[in-house]
């Protein structure tokens, strides 16, 4: 395998392991809270990893005791400062729909990402955490983790992703409860419910587990890891009807005989050394 030099940020720390891509929010000292900086890097950084082929995974963590606080308050005032800014009223509004809308980019990114997103969630995950965390493909967390959709008490609606994608993890019910209340939901509650695949007895337990079965992902045909995410994105928003055409669509184009015969082969434990 070619070794990768990954791009360097200044609010995420990025490494490569094999062909799993580490994403760490890298503000421990600020709980990870989402600065303008960070917004913008996770966009750029998901989409590196789209691109990047030899990236057949991705891990997205948090550097210290927690995975992310939410948005960085000091943002709320930069917003302020450029709204006045504005002429007028009308042009005020639609600069502030446009930044919203590039807020929702920049964490859609995780979503679009073809290579499959893993989060692994330790200690505070509200507000914008949320967020982040339901565009991934998975969630692991453990003991510690709280989580919290914490926009509602601080007079805002969530706008960039949680009340749009958590109702297709868990229970619009439950969507309802935690965004209207705010309350805290523990790990045990999160895997009761659904917000997480597997709550582990501590961080490093978790750690490990992730590795393992990012390393295994990593492992199989990537152009099948990636169009089984790509099936299970579209199933979510479409017709049963529609999903089974588009993925009858999808291997009559891209179904690769090369790995499948690889894979075949080495039905007896090893691992098939697929193209990326």
């Amino acid at each position: 395998m070619n070794i990768v030099e990954p791009p360097v940020y200044e609010t995420l720390a990025l490494r490569m392991e094999q062909h799993v891509a580490w994403v760490a929010l890298n503000r421990p000292d600020k709980a990870n809270a989402m600065s303008e900086a960070m917004w913008s890097e996770l966009q750029a950084c998901f989409e590196w990893c789209d691109g990047e082929s030899s990236v057949r995974a991705v891990v997205l963590c948090g550097e210290g005791k927690n995975f992310c606080a939410g948005i960085d308050l000091g943002m709320f005032a930069g917003l302020a400062e450029v709204m006045a800014k504005q002429p007028e009223l009308g042009r005020r509004i639609e600069w502030f729909r446009r930044h919203i809308k590039s807020l929702q980019a920049n964490l859609t990114a995780i979503e679009l990402c073809r290579k499959p997103v893993i989060a692994a969630i330790q200690g505070n995950c509200v507000g914008g955490g949320i967020d982040m965390v339901s565009a991934c493909d998975m969630r692991f967390c453990a003991d510690n983790a709280q989580f919290s959709i914490k926009e509602i008490d601080i007079g805002i609606v969530a706008d960039v992703g949680t009340l749009q994608r958590l109702p297709k993890l868990i229970s619009p019910g439950r969507v309802s409860e935690l965004a209207l209340s705010g309350r805290n939901v523990g790990a045990a509650e999160a895997e009761r419910i659904g917000l997480v695949n597997t709550a582990y007895n501590s961080y490093e337990e978790m750690i490990e587990a992730v590795s393992e079965l990012a390393q295994s992902i990593a492992r199989k045909s990537p152009l099948a890891v990636r169009g089984t995410k790509e099936m299970i994105r579209y199933s979510r928003d479409h017709s049963v009807e529609d999903a089974l055409n588009y993925v009858a669509t999808w291997n009559a184009g891209m179904l690769s005989q090369e790995d499948a015969m690889l894979a075949i082969s080495a039905a007896n434990g090893e691992s098939p050394d697929f193209k990326d």
